[in-house]
Order: structure tokens, then C-alpha cells, then sequence
């Protein structure tokens, strides 16, 4: 089981909406902050990334191939040049069911395309990896850096500029997959940095740390199964006291700890999911006695699951 696309899978509460924008200098953009995560890949020319307004930084010049991730969705600007003023971003020209919309700012200088977009990402169960990225993510091109992130952006360049059959299917994927690209990207950046003994380990290491890894991806693939520590230990070749020092270590939480959070993570979008009855959903996630699940998940969620089910049916 893909841990990393797991996680993200988890939190997902809707579609991915992204707008093509093209501009042509001078323009400045200033976008909102957003429920979930965003994103601004530049596609074609070259932009500045501007400090908050009223904050303190320098600006960011951003190249092709350049991507920018805030994990809180928080409101950032865009612009030709630090002294050009943004003005609000408003996508424009949806069409009913697409996700990709379209802006156009004419002007007499050079031409930058740009891909903005939003990733809806629950907040309020996120997952645990997600807390060590910064707030702000930005991986730049680089021929040896990223070859498969910047080999996405090439293919969303070419399938933006011109309209062509199976588009509307291709860019959506595309879009998709570079979340994932951009994440995996930083991560791989953060494992080599701790290797070398530059910060302390955690998620970004034990993704890819040979025991670590391999219990997590037991327990995201069976999170139903009675694991024990010694279980998950002996996956990596590791002795119970040692997987446990080094899983508390990167994950920050211990073993068993953390298959009780993943379990209620999976009982949550199961209730949200279907109509299976809350029996059949304790047992898809460990748990032989509905009592024990019950108790278990209000504990977690601070409301029982009965009542959780209908609280998302009423509001959705």
C-alpha cells in the first residue's frame, strides 16, 4: 500500500479545480486563501512569488518549471515584477462539470502561462505527514532535481496551450499526479537533508526508512488485522524495542497509536461513503465488537458514529 497517496486520499473532499493563466506584462495577481491546499506552476515565461502583503520576505523569482504549494491554502500574490500592484484573481470562462477554468490579462510585455489551482484537502483530520511540510513548498527547476515532476509540467504545458482531443480527460489526471509529484519532490528533498544530519528526522525519513516504511504500508494495506509491535517490527528485521524507539522516532507517535489513528481515519470515510451498517464498518476496520468500536471512535472524534454519519448526510 502507497502510504503517501493513501494519506492524501484520506483527506480529499472534493474535486481538484485549476484555471490556464495566461498574462502578458504588466499584471499582478493576489489569490484568496482557500479551504483546502493551492497551487501555481509556471508553465511558460517567468513571474515573482511576493511576500505577504504587510509581512515580512523578499520576493521569489520563479522561473519555467517552477512550482509553489501552500499546504493551508493561504493567500498569496503573484505578479511580472515586485513593484507591479496584484489585483484580486477571479477565474473565469467554467464550464458546467470541468475543472479547468481560464483567465486572460492582456498587456504589451512578454507572456507568462501559468497553472493555478486548488486541492480539496479536509482540514480537520489531516494527516499527520502533511504537518511537517512547511506552509509554503516551492521546488524549482532543476535538470537533475525532479525529472518526473518537471516531465508533468511539460506535458500540462503542451496539453494547456493547445486544445486537442481527450484534453479534458489528460490535464485533470495530470493535475492530479502533480500533487503527488510536488510532495514527493519535497519529501525526497527532506530525507537528504536529514541524512546529512540537517534537521531532525520524521515523515520524510520514514517513508522510505526500510522497517519504518514497511510497517506503515502493513498497516495502511490491512488496517484491520490484530498487528502487534513485534508483527510490524519483524516486517523491517527489527526487534520489538528497536522498531519501537525508531517508529515513535520518525512518525511521532508509537505503533499501535498510530494503526488506532489510521483505523478511525478509515472508519470516518467509510461512514461518510456508504450505508454499510455500523457493524460491518467496525469490523472492516479491526474491531470484532460494535461497543468497542463506538467507544473507540467517539474518543477520537468526539461524537459517536451514528450521529457522525448523520451530521455529514444533513450538512452535505
Amino acid at each position: 500500500m502507497d502510504v503517501l497517496a493513501d494519506a492524501l486520499a484520506a483527506m480529499r473532499t472534493g474535486r481538484t479545480r485549476s484555471a490556464r493563466t495566461e498574462v502578458r506584462a504588466p499584471w499582478g495577481l493576489r489569490f484568496p486563501e482557500v479551504g483546502g491546499a493551492t497551487f501555481h506552476v509556471v508553465l511558460e515565461g517567468e513571474c515573482w512569488l511576493l511576500p505577504p502583503e504587510g509581512g515580512d520576505g523578499d520576493p521569489v523569482r520563479l522561473g519555467p518549471g517552477d512550482s509553489v504549494f501552500l499546504r493551508r491554502g493561504s493567500p498569496m500574490s503573484l505578479a511580472d515584477d515586485p513593484s507591479t500592484p496584484p489585483a484580486d484573481f477571479v477565474p473565469r470562462e467554467w464550464e458546467p462539470g470541468q475543472t479547468i477554468g481560464r483567465v486572460d490579462i492582456e498587456g504589451p510585455g512578454p507572456r507568462t502561462l501559468l497553472l493555478c489551482g486548488a486541492y480539496p484537502l479536509g482540514r480537520a483530520r489531516p494527516h499527520p505527514l502533511m504537518a511537517e511540510l512547511p506552509d509554503l513548498v516551492h521546488l524549482p527547476c532543476s535538470p537533475d532535481g525532479h525529472p518526473a515532476l518537471h516531465a508533468a509540467i511539460g506535458l500540462l504545458s503542451a496539453e494547456l496551450d493547445v486544445r486537442r482531443p481527450g484534453r479534458d480527460g489528460i490535464v485533470p489526471a495530470l493535475v492530479d499526479a502533480l500533487l503527488l509529484y510536488i510532495l514527493r519532490g519535497w519529501f525526497a528533498d527532506r530525507s537528504a537533508a536529514e541524512a546529512r544530519g540537517l534537521g531532525r528526522p520524521g515523515w520524510a525519513t520514514a517513508l522510505t526508512d526500510p522497517a519504518v516504511g514497511a510497517a506503515l504500508e502493513a498497516i495502511h494495506a490491512e488496517p484491520a488485522r490484530a498487528w502487534t509491535v513485534e508483527e510490524l517490527g519483524a516486517r523491517g528485521g527489527l526487534s520489538r524495542s528497536a522498531f519501537a524507539q525508531r517508529f515513535t522516532a520518525l512518525v511521532g507517535t508509537p505503533p499501535l497509536t498510530y494503526l488506532t489513528w489510521w483505523r478511525m481515519t478509515a472508519a470516518g470515510r467509510l461512514l461518510l461513503s456508504g450505508d454499510a451498517p455500523l457493524r460491518v464498518v467496525a469490523e472492516q476496520v479491526g474491531y470484532s465488537a460494535e461497543f468497542a468500536f463506538a467507544k473507540a471512535f467517539k474518543r477520537e472524534y468526539g461524537i459517536a458514529p451514528g450521529r457522525y454519519r448523520r451530521s455529514a448526510v444533513a450538512a452535505g
